[in-house]
């Protein structure tokens, strides 16, 4: 850990705190960032993690302690690379996303390979009267999916498209970061809406896919 003097003023001040006779006060106002922190995230994803009243509050509670114990445990490896506050928020948001991935998969309806291609269109809000148009896409698309895409797009891809898969919880499920679920959903559908331009069922122009 870096000597306070190499800090700047917050973060010397917060090392100092949390290392002195006071550390208890100090570590009780750190877990209240923090708490707030989780709260705030958890309010900003509850939409889609489908929780909300005590269960998200719990969640909350949980993130923050459990956030709390891993600073304690990596508080000699804080290089001072940005502010302390910012260095800790990053562990609560871990833990917030690691919590709402695996609250994800204890819900019964959750699935990550269950495909339906039928269900695409209502999925969208396609417009009825296209109907015709939107099944002969929705046909090349599926074709597509198994044509040009690895088994980890496919995986990934299916699970957010047609199952509303959270990345939190695929994160938690696969075993990566949210950045990676995102840059494997981009190439997904970079390479799928190139397959579906080339067959001339999408124009150059159309950005669905």
């Amino acid at each position: 850990m870096l000597a306070a003097a190499a800090l700047d003023a917050e973060s010397a001040a917060w090392l100092r705190a949390l290392a002195g006779d006071g550390r208890d006060a100090a570590y009780e106002r750190l877990h209240a960032l923090l708490l707030r922190v989780a709260r705030s995230e958890l309010r900003r994803r509850a939409p889609s993690a489908g929780i909300d009243g005590p269960e998200l509050d719990d969640l909350a509670h949980q993130a923050a302690a459990d956030a709390l114990v891993a600073i304690a445990g990596k508080l000699p490896e804080f290089r001072g690379e940005s502010r302390f506050t910012t260095w800790a928020y990053r562990f609560v948001i871990f833990e917030v996303s690691t919590k709402l991935g695996r609250h994800f998969w204890r819900a019964p309806h959750a699935a990550l390979d269950t495909e339906d291609w039928s269900r695409l269109p209502d999925r969208f809000g396609l417009d009825p009267a296209r109907e015709r148009e939107w099944r002969e896409l929705v046909t090349a698309l599926g074709r597509a999916v198994d044509e040009v895409l690895t088994q980890r797009q496919r995986r990934v891809f299916v699970a957010v498209v047609f199952n509303g898969v959270p990345a939190d919880a695929l994160m938690h499920e696969l075993g990566t970061t949210r950045n990676a679920i995102y840059k494997i959903l981009y190439d997904a559908r970079r390479k799928l809406r190139a397959q579906l331009v080339a067959g001339g069922h999408l124009d150059g122009d159309d950005e669905w896919a």
